[in-house]
């Protein structure tokens, strides 16, 4: 019997993703407490750029502004990246509140 999480690869390419320079502390089922940065996020899901010993299937829950606490799992790894795909979806006024906090550069933001 497989374990860990039963994941599905749609093609959730067509996101709009923000890019957003945000350190968290991610909460790792078996390495607890685990630091990432954040680099690119969309309402399906975010990237790191410092991903270490992260494999597919791995759950991590993250604290965003505006949208708390989401668990999130990792679709994909490549060197020190690594995509994560959220347990749900984020609503568009809350990804839009949430981006304004990530990103207090005015020129990094996306027109409304």
């Amino acid at each position: 019997m497989s374990t860990g999480a039963q994941l599905s690869v749609p093609d959730m390419r067509r996101s709009t993703r923000c890019p957003v320079d945000h350190p968290v502390i991610a909460e790792h089922q078996a390495r607890g407490d685990v630091k990432m940065h954040l680099c690119n996020i969309s309402a399906n899901g975010f990237m790191v750029d410092d991903a270490k010993d992260l494999a597919r299937g791995d759950r991590v829950i993250v604290r965003l502004p505006v949208i708390g606490r989401i668990e999130a799992y990792v679709m994909w790894t490549k060197d020190s990246r690594a995509g994560f795909q959220f347990e749900r979806i984020i609503r568009f006024e809350d990804f839009g509140e949430m981006i304004e906090a990530l990103q207090p550069n005015p020129k990094l933001r996306r027109p409304r």
